[in-house]
Order: C-alpha cells, then sequence, then structure tokens
C-alpha cells in the first residue's frame, strides 16, 4: 500500500493448522512450507521459483518496507507445528526483533485453564490464542514488521474478565494482536546536516 511514508507492502497469511491431521503429518508439513513461503519471499535470495501473475520472478525487494500480519498457526516454543515453523519468520534478519506484545488476559487464561498451560515453555503472557483444555493457549497470532520499523508500543487484547464489557474477547479463539510503528531512523537521518 501506498502511504505519505511511502510504499509499504502488508504480508497476510493464514497457514494450515498444523492439527487435525493423520500420521503422515500432512498439516504440520503444509503450515511449515506455507510460512516458508513469506521467509523465501523477503530473503535476499534470486527466488526464480516464486513468480508473479505477470510472469516475474523472484521475491521483495531488498529496500522494500513491509509488515507480516496474520493467523500462523504457529508458536515459536509450544504446541504442534513441526519444526518450530514460525521461528523461520521470528529470526529472520529482514523481521525486526522486538519483545512478544502481551496481555493480562492470556496469562490470567493459562493459569485457569490448567493442566494443558502447566507444560507450556513460552510465557502466557505472549498467548493470541485460546483453545481447548488438551491444548491450552498458544501464541499463533503475528504483527512482524520489517526492520525499517520501531515498535513504539504493542499488546494482545485478551481484557481481564472485569475489563471486557461487552464480551469482544468471546467473539473469536484468537485475540488481536496490535502494533504501534513508526518508522526507524535512517543512517541518512544521523549524518549531522552540512
Amino acid at each position: 500500500m501506498d502511504t505519505p511514508l511511502g510504499r509499504i507492502h502488508l504480508l497476510a497469511a493464514h497457514p494450515t493448522p498444523p492439527a487435525f491431521d493423520g500420521p503422515e503429518g500432512r498439516n504440520r508439513l503444509r503450515n511449515h512450507d506455507e510460512i516458508r513461503l513469506w521467509a523465501e519471499y523477503i530473503g535476499s535470495g534470486e527466488a526464480e521459483w516464486l513468480v508473479d501473475d505477470a510472469g516475474r520472478s523472484g521475491g521483495l525487494g531488498e529496500d522494500a518496507r513491509f509488515v507480516i500480519v496474520g493467523d500462523y498457526n504457529a508458536d515459536p516454543v509450544d504446541g504442534a507445528s513441526h519444526g518450530r515453523a514460525i521461528l523461520q519468520l521470528l529470526s529472520h534478519p529482514r523481521v525486526l526483533d522486538y519483545p512478544p506484545p502481551r496481555s493480562e488476559g492470556g496469562a490470567l487464561a493459562a493459569r485457569e485453564q490448567g493442566e494443558a498451560n502447566e507444560t507450556h515453555r513460552g510465557d502466557p503472557a505472549h498467548d493470541t490464542g485460546n483453545f481447548d483444555p488438551r491444548t491450552g493457549n498458544l501464541r499463533v497470532d503475528y504483527v512482524l514488521p520489517s526492520v525499517d520499523f520501531e515498535v513504539i508500543d504493542s499488546g494482545v487484547y485478551w481484557p481481564l474478565p472485569e475489563e471486557d464489557v461487552l464480551g469482544a474477547s468471546e467473539a473469536s479463539d484468537h485475540h488481536l494482536v496490535w502494533v504501534d510503528l513508526r518508522l526507524a531512523p535512517s543512517d541518512d537521518d544521523a549524518r549531522p546536516a552540512r
């Protein structure tokens, strides 16, 4: 999309859940490869196998700004994803490394849900999905800006019960992730004026 700050590419996807699977693990593998698509698309390689509708090959340009968003159905430390699939994006050199968005409601829900969440290694305040007691809650929804941005603030809209006066958090088993961004100063901005 074109903005007053220039073009920003919004890369949105909803990969297959790595669940509801048979012994062959196709959904887990499909989830991994659907996440890999964005990792390849923003990568610095030629990616000749990526071809757009106009017949042009290759991924996103090296100087392009982007924000990856969506329900990626992959938690970085818990859950059933293949090879911690989301780490392909979370550890990508073009994706901004910033503290995960959090909520008080996610942490409370994990404590109330009990057993499944007791075996989880991830911080429940980072969880975005409220799943059944067998699975527990997971961090599966993301807003991942490119390194051209700075995060001003972020969070997961998972209010505490007394704060959710409209019942908005019950609309889905996923909770909204929000991030306030601004463009990071460029090297040109850091140079003294002459």
